[in-house]
């Protein structure tokens, strides 16, 4: 299988879990990827996404990029664009938890969640249509963005205002460029992934939690980051045509029960 052959893309936050699952499946489709994240080890352990695709024999280098940072987003770009030609894809990932009802919620979370979750998409956003803009069409389309949002950026997500709220705003943010852009043939998507299990440290639920998830989705499982990947890949690839300012659940049926 080669859906992305020859296509260039950049995933944020590729360390770990969902970003993790997507770099992997993107140059097992045959794209270079440049990988982006805070730190090249896995935060649940095991071995590095870029020795995972190399040793698989797939092409990926690694960035340290913080994406809520201008200059480091925009080294990202610069650097495939350099070394590549070209950028296909941007699949912003990266994105932090926060705990807090509105009363808990601090200045400080709430700058920081905002900062990461939202500006950070903003940036990587801006960031590859500056450069997709320069760049010849391949068929209708000069590249295409891949946010990843939630399901909790349309309905309440108990106990964490801040990350919901810069879900919602991805979603917002993605349908106001695929509108701005399509002409100019630049396709912008998301995809609001429901319950996933990542398995990365810091981050591992509770029995109650869990209990609570398996009970709203109608599935008969928990999602996986590969599950994500999937709908990623068919987002970021030649075969999603006519599609954009969509907002791709990926949540077992959770927001249709």
């Amino acid at each position: 299988m080669a859906r992305l052959k020859d296509h260039t893309a950049i995933v944020t936050g590729a360390a770990s879990g969902i970003g993790r699952a997507i770099a992997i499946r993107f140059a097992a489709e045959g794209a270079y990827v440049l990988l982006a994240d805070l730190a090249e080890n896995p935060r649940g352990g095991g071995t590095p996404t870029l020795d995972v695709i190399r040793e698989a024999g797939g092409t990926a280098d690694f960035l340290k990029a913080d994406v809520s940072r201008w200059d480091d987003v925009q080294s990202l770009v610069n650097h495939v664009a350099s070394q590549r030609g070209r950028l296909d894809v941007i699949v912003n990932n990266a994105a932090i938890g926060d705990v807090g009802r509105l009363t808990e919620t601090t200045e400080a979370i709430w700058d920081r969640t905002m900062a990461v979750n939202l500006k950070g998409v903003f940036f990587g956003c801006k960031a590859a249509a500056q450069q997709m803009l320069t760049q010849e069409r391949r068929g209708e389309v000069r590249g295409r963005i891949v946010n990843i949002s939630s399901q909790h950026g349309m309905i309440a997500s108990p106990n964490h205002l801040a990350y919901g709220v810069s879900k919602a705003g991805v979603v917002y943010m993605t349908r106001q460029i695929a509108a701005d852009y399509a002409r100019d043939g630049i396709v912008c998507n998301a995809v609001a992934p429901g319950k996933i299990l990542t398995h990365m440290g810091g981050h591992i639920p509770t029995e109650d939690q869990l209990a609570y998830a398996t009970s709203r989705t109608p599935w008969p499982r928990l999602g996986q980051p590969d599950d994500v990947a999937s709908a990623a890949l068919f987002l970021a690839s030649p075969e999603a045509t006519y599609i954009t300012g969509e907002n791709l659940m990926v949540d077992g049926g959770w927001m249709a029960g």
